[in-house]
């Protein structure tokens, strides 16, 4: 975007024409970011608090007080201070996330969390798995999209424009969502699925699609390994059980499967997590880039594909760690896949590590940009956890729901007071691009960027070794190095960023696939090893329509859905959002709540084995009968106090929170 500055206030901003992403269009958050900047509750000078009242102390104070806490837990044992990090240090590109992993490495403690513990990294793990790489799929050069579990017009509007164009252009566009959203209305097939079944839909697609001799022949001969398993795998499912299982027709399952095995090139948008946060999330990963293997759809144009990557200095020190984190000996490939290192820990194990010391106890907790008591599953259970830690930072600019419970509160700086690396365009969206985001204004009142913190606690704590840099500055020259850039280059010469390299089409023929077997892994050999299923399985969740439970909690609720006005639980205290969206509420369809003798409007409890919550009812013909759906964020109605935190992906640990039993009651 284009900021504008006078006498050092940002007044306005505007979508950048040259970028390549939103192509000068920006989502109605963007603007609200001047209110977000100036808003009178921000936190602005550091604070502890002092019983139920927080007293205001200056930075020295502050950093004493942290750095205290830390040499106290590091002489005990250094794995007890555990980091939790949001999505404003994510976003803040590699070199931010880097620096403070950094930092926990040369601590010695592993246990550095974020919301890929429930969020993406499954998705990940699933395509390593099977392609040995994370390609992402081509919507603008692709004659037929599927769009899985993904709502784009409210959580990623890039995409939607994208989809948008290919249709004008003629694309063919199939939907499987239990809602019909905007981008189901533009679809040439819209496929309203069970939430939780999507298993059993791959399964079915992939069975047609190798019994109706739709797949590449050539390309699944000398490609994969594993076809005849899988073949035979299939088998064991008929269209019957599937549609039985899906809520889906048996006609319109096999008319998708032929849809995108004919039109090509074809490409399948798989939600940023729906399909993660069930009990087979890596499973359906797996069978997301196995439809695209058996089509032929695999490193080509308007396909499945991955663009060339800005190569950055790594700032991880992970050798100087003496333990894995928490929950990877119970999910390795969380931790690892081959040769690649995700390099954290599950952070569902982090609940009972603070509650019951299981394995070992966690003590101390640092919070940056994230506010999990409203974003985390099993929102009472965490709360208890926060208030059993001796101590307890946040850095943010609110005082949230989590801030609340903090000994330490810091000041944090928006992402237009501070320098960031944006290098992630490649591995989000394909696109081989670069850029810096510049500091705009200096920080207001006494706010920080969170490299700045972590710069002069390491020089406090006596790591000057392993931090040289004086400033955020010279931090990203460092990792700029490899790329022969310069932060100086990328500020003044290149200020609207720099292309890294290409879009690799046809990759596996110079490189193979790295994975063990050097081709598309069908039967996963490396699964089947650690007592996984080595092809993709159906498998109910934990709470099924078709358990017993059901009789108590006979409708399906799916939390998590995005709005377009808000990011997680942040602006909801902005009142241009606000008013847009003033209130959170249920949606169920009219005959759902006929049945319960509920109104649109009107107050309705609804109750999991995890607690329940009031909120209001929004009737829409636009989502399933029986399927109740709620997004995450509001303090008012919490809906993760529905939620489970029980590590449910026996591969990744994610937990279930698109398809949990639930009752409704006046």
């Amino acid at each position: 975007m284009e900021v504008y500055v006078e006498s050092g206030r940002v007044v306005k901003v505007k979508g950048m024409k040259e970028h390549p992403l939103n192509r000068g269009r920006l989502c109605p958050k963007a603007p609200a970011i001047v209110d977000l900047m100036y808003h009178g509750e921000r936190v602005l000078t550091p604070m502890v608090r002092e019983g139920a009242k927080w007293r205001k102390v200056d930075w020295d104070y502050a950093l004493e007080l942290l750095v205290e806490n830390l040499k106290e837990v590091r002489e005990e044992d250094p794995r007890s201070f555990a980091m939790i990090i949001g999505m404003p240090i994510l976003l803040g590109g590699s070199s931010t996330v880097g620096l403070i992993r950094r930092f926990m490495d040369v601590y010695g403690s592993p246990n550095c969390f974020s919301p890929e513990s429930m969020c993406y990294r499954h998705q990940i793990i699933g395509y390593i798995l099977t392609l040995g790489k994370f390609p992402v799929p081509e919507v603008e050069n692709s004659n037929c999209i599927v769009v899985w579990g993904h709502n784009p017009h409210e959580s990623k509007p890039p995409l939607a424009w994208r989809i948008e164009e290919a249709r004008r252009r003629g694309a063919k566009l199939i939907v499987i969502d239990p809602r019909r959203t905007k981008v189901a209305e533009m679809a040439d097939i819209h496929a309203p699925i069970r939430p939780g079944s999507d298993i059993y839909l791959a399964v079915g697609m992939m069975k047609v699609i190798i019994e109706e001799g739709l797949y590449d022949r050539g390309f699944v001969e000398r490609w994969t390994v594993g076809f005849d398993k899988l073949k035979e795998h299939l088998s064991k499912y008929s269209l019957s059980y599937i549609a039985e299982r899906t809520w889906l027709d048996e006609e319109l399952i096999a008319k998708m499967a032929r849809v995108f095995a004919t039109v090509k090139p074809a490409c399948i948008v798989q939600g940023v997590n729906t399909l993660d946060q069930v009990l087979v999330g890596v499973q359906n990963a797996r069978s997301i880039a196995m439809l695209h293997v058996l089509t032929g759809n695999v490193d080509v144009k308007g396909g499945l594909v991955r663009a060339s990557r800005s190569h950055i200095a790594s700032l991880r020190l992970p050798h100087l760690l003496r333990d894995e984190p928490l929950g990877i000996k119970e999910h390795p490939l969380f931790y690892q896949v081959w040769e690649t290192h995700l390099g954290e820990g599950q952070a569902m194990y982090l609940y009972d590590a603070i509650l019951e010391g299981r394995p070992y106890q966690v003590k101390s907790l640092f919070i940056a940009g994230s506010n999990p008591l409203l974003t985390w599953p099993e929102a009472s259970k965490l709360a208890e956890a926060l208030g059993k830690v001796k101590f307890l930072a946040v850095m943010d600019l609110f005082m949230t729901d989590t801030a609340k419970h903090a000994h330490l509160l810091l000041p944090a700086a928006t992402f237009l007071e501070r320098y960031e690396l944006c290098d992630y365009y490649s591995v989000i969206f394909g696109i081989p691009y670069m850029m810096l985001r510049k500091k705009c204004v200096e920080p207001i009142g006494g706010s920080k960027s969170d490299v700045e913190l972590w710069l002069e606690v390491a020089r406090r704590m006596g790591y000057t070794e392993h931090f040289p840099w004086r400033s955020v500055e010279e931090v990203l020259d460092y990792v700029l190095k490899p790329t022969g850039y310069t932060f100086k280059d990328l500020e003044e010469v290149y200020p609207s960023g720099v292309w890294v390299g290409k879009v690799n089409y046809g990759e596996y023929l110079s490189k193979g696939f790295r994975t063990p077997s050097g081709k598309v892994e069908l039967y996963s050999e490396t699964l089947a090893r650690q007592g996984y299923d080595p092809l993709p399985t159906p498998r109910e969740p934990y709470e099924s329509p078709f358990n017993e439970d059901s009789k108590e909690y006979p409708l399906i609720l799916t939390t998590g859905s995005r709005l377009i006005y808000y990011t997680h639980s942040q602006l909801r205290n902005v009142e241009r959002l606000r008013k847009q969206c003033p209130e959170p509420y249920v949606e169920m369809n009219p005959d759902t709540a006929r049945r319960y003798g509920l109104r649109d409007g009107g107050v309705v409890v609804i109750k999991t084995r995890r607690g329940s919550i009031k909120v209001k009812v929004r009737t829409t013909p636009t989502i399933l009968p029986g399927v109740i759906n709620m997004s995450h964020g509001w303090n008012e109605a919490n809906v993760n106090l529905l939620t489970s935190s029980r590590p449910a992906d026996p591969v990744s640990g994610c937990p279930e929170l698109k398809a949990l039993l639930a009752r409704v009651s006046r």
